[in-house]
């Protein structure tokens, strides 16, 4: 079966929110604002009599400059006051007084921000906030209050009052309390709730909000645990399942099984509650729940994944009999049935009808994801005994009948290998052509490519290669959420624009292809690189047609790719890879798969950082490198450790990426051994025969990586792939 996304639990989350928050702060009302209208006339201009929205058609010279160091960005934005369209001297000048509160100089920004609602209404609440942050500096307390009253009074948008109720709660807590009732979704509120747990943490309603509404941050295993522990009898139904649905994508099965024995029953949650025990070691009371399920809710697609289980847990006759159910009953779950059938069968020395259960596999669910699998197996088998004939046959049908299986450009690919083998050299072109040409993203593309004989670098010459690395000149226009969120993103205002979305989608039980593209590359800007990209990665995942549809049409755009492969840490990275005289993107390719740019991450083993350097590493390169002092969380001493190694792989394998990148993952000793044993020959064939299953999907991950950066960020390759499209 194939992975389901680990990713989306903050899909389901996200439908509990604010009135459940109310309730559970019952008592703490909404506060009344206070203050006279005279006291805001002075600084507070009247209603504008012109406005000005935002259009996104008109092309906008300050976009393409949010990316340019301060100094430089200035210089350009103060041009742009005297000459460009208004639009864009209204955006030029709110960033300009963004960068002098940033620089500490609240008068220049009080100067820029003079009168600018008025010609920039679509961002009238934040230039309010950013106006009283600047008379907050200057030391004018009451007039910095003044503003924040006034935007809670005129109830502008969720994300700015929130912002004016947490000041005005600084010196007055029951705005705090307005805050939790009103926002509990509001970012300002999960930093108040931590602050007033730290003073005192048994407040359960507190911890409540925080595992409603910020499930995947940081520490909050230890909010479910003490939930659980020490308020069990306070918890509601949905409590649990809320709970449950934290442990649960966290992979804490065993704890996520035991919650959602308290949620309420619906044919998900006792799924869960069954495989949860299941995977725990608790098999006989995880039957019972499949049991349970079963019989409560017969017709459920869950129950048909239920009886699947069940066939791993009970006799070979009665796993026969569940499978039967599954196959007859649940067309979803029925090609992994079969399969599982005739491994039953086979087990049993029945090879007749196993080979019937597998015949009917592909007679009758022929565009499966199992079908691709089996063809596969059959196709590598194969070519093991030498029929290279049979074993392209068998993968023709992989690119025929399952085109958006994973293994399609992979079957494509050694099918044109095979061919070339055979002497077919013409049928061979074309089927790496027809590869590079329809699955593009993937490593059989660069492979594709490589031996096509285009100059995108090999394994033995990448390292060499210094590609020029150009980035998007401005932000791309997200596909979801308000006009608001969609300018702040693209001035570079991300913190502001993350608490916009949090406070746009409080409300929704789920995301739409576009809203759950949009919320993964804000969590890109929030530095939530492992969330952010497996959000995205993971609407491949969408199955309803509509939804694959708009996927599909959502990857055609160069931002759904960026997203994806995404270039952090750029200087740091182009530094150290210019100083080792590594290739940069392939640098980028062995971070992203190496940590997804988590700088704090840490693996079981105790590997850290960037470029995971275990420590006895990182202290064995840093005295060859002689480097005193260095943390290996710190991204800059990182990528200068990691890099240093990389390079010492590539010095011991005389500049052989592959190997270099095998060893960096699973040690020099073991490459060694496999060159030794498999030759170097075809370094296709070598990949495909490294032992370790981990390493093999390690230096094709890694390499896709690289390919997937050069088609994005080098315009010579660019180009160059839309003439072989062409």
């Amino acid at each position: 079966m194939k992975p389901s996304p680990r990713i989306l639990f903050w899909l389901i989350v996200l439908a509990v929110v604010g009135k459940l928050a109310t309730i559970l702060l019952m008592g703490n009302k909404p506060q009344e604002v206070n203050h006279s209208r005279e006291q805001t006339t002075i600084f507070l201009e009247q209603e504008p009599t012109k406005t000005i929205e935002a259009n996104p058609n008109l092309p906008s010279q300050v976009f393409p400059l949010v990316s340019l160091p301060t100094p430089e960005r200035s210089h350009k934005l103060q041009s742009i006051l005297e000459s460009s369209h208004q639009q864009d001297q209204n955006r030029a000048r709110y960033l300009l007084a963004v960068t002098a509160l940033e620089n500490q100089q609240p008068e220049q920004a009080l100067q820029h921000l003079q009168d600018l609602e008025k010609d920039y209404p679509l961002l009238k609440g934040h230039i309010l906030l950013k106006r009283a942050e600047g008379y907050d500096r200057q030391g004018d307390k009451a007039k910095a209050q003044a503003i924040w009253s006034h935007i809670v009074e005129k109830n502008f948008n969720s994300a700015s009052v929130g912002e004016a109720l947490y000041h005005l709660g600084e010196k007055n807590p029951q705005k705090w309390d307005t805050l939790v009732s009103q926002f509990p979704e509001h970012p300002r509120t999960h930093q108040m709730i931590k602050q007033r747990l730290a003073a005192n943490p048994h407040q359960p309603e507190l911890l409540k909000i925080l595992a409603y509404h910020t499930p995947e941050a940081e520490g909050m295993t230890q909010v479910r645990d003490q939930l659980v522990n020490n308020y069990r009898s306070q918890l509601s139904p949905k409590d649990w399942e809320v709970i449950a649905e934290g442990y649960w994508e966290t992979w804490e099965y065993e704890k996520a099984g035991n919650a959602y024995g308290n949620a309420p029953k619906t044919p998900k949650n006792l799924y869960r509650h069954g495989r949860g025990l299941q995977v725990s070691g608790k098999t006989a009371s995880a039957e019972q729940i499949y049991m349970e399920l079963l019989n409560t809710f017969p017709d459920a697609e869950e129950t048909g994944l239920a009886l699947r289980r069940l066939a791993e847990m009970v006799s070979p006759q009665e796993g026969i009999f569940y499978l039967d159910q599954v196959i007859n009953q649940f067309p979803k779950e029925a090609p992994d049935a079969l399969v599982g059938q005739a491994q039953l069968l086979e087990a049993e020395g029945n090879f007749e009808l196993a080979q019937k259960a597998r015949d009917t596999l592909l007679n009758h669910y022929s565009h499966s994801d199992v079908a691709a699998d089996y063809r596969w197996e059959m196709a590598e088998e194969a070519a093991q005994q030498g029929n290279l004939k049979s074993a392209i046959t068998w993968a023709e049908a992989i690119v025929q009948e399952n085109q958006n299986d994973a293994l399609a450009a992979k079957a494509g690919f050694w099918s044109g290998k095979w061919l070339e083998q055979q002497g077919e050299s013409t049928g061979a072109e074309r089927i790496f052509q027809e590869t590079l040409a329809q699955y593009p993203e993937s490593y059989y593309a660069w492979r594709s490519a490589v031996n096509l004989g285009l100059p995108v670098g090999d394994f033995d010459t990448i390292r060499d290669q210094m590609p020029k690395v150009v980035k998007p000149a401005s932000r791309p226009l997200l596909p979801a959420g308000s006009q608001v969120l969609k300018e702040l993103y693209q001035l570079g205002q991300d913190d502001a624009a993350w608490t916009v979305w949090q406070t746009e989608t409080s409300q929704l039980s789920s995301f739409s292809v576009e809203e759950q593209f949009t919320d993964g590359v804000l969590k890109l800007t929030q530095e939530q690189y492992l969330k952010g990209i497996a959000q995205i990665s993971s609407l491949q995942y969408r199955d309803q047609p509509a939804d694959v549809s708009r996927w599909q049409r959502l990857r055609e755009a160069s931002m759904y790719w960026h997203a994806l492969f995404p270039f952090p840490y750029k200087k740091n990275i182009l530094n150290w890879s210019e100083q080792r005289e590594l290739n940069p993107l392939l640098v980028m390719s062995l971070i992203r798969q190496e940590s997804r740019f988590e700088k704090d991450i840490g693996s079981i083993a105790g590997a850290k950082g960037l470029m995971q350097i275990m420590p006895t590493t990182g202290e064995w390169v840093a005295n060859k490198a002689n480097v005193k002092n260095y943390s290996l969380v710190d991204p800059e001493d990182n990528i200068k450790l990691g890099t240093w190694y990389l390079d010492y792989t590539h010095d011991r394998y005389d500049h052989h990426s592959m190997l270099a990148v095998a060893s960096y993952n699973a040690g020099p000793g073991n490459v060694a051994q496999w060159v030794r044993r498999y030759g170097l020959e075809d370094a296709d064939a070598f990949v495909q025969n490294i032992p370790f299953p981990e390493t093999k999907g390690y230096v094709e991950a890694v390499f896709g990586n690289y390919w997937n950066y050069l088609r994005l960020y080098n315009p010579e390759i660019q180009a160059l792939i839309k003439t072989v499209e062409e």
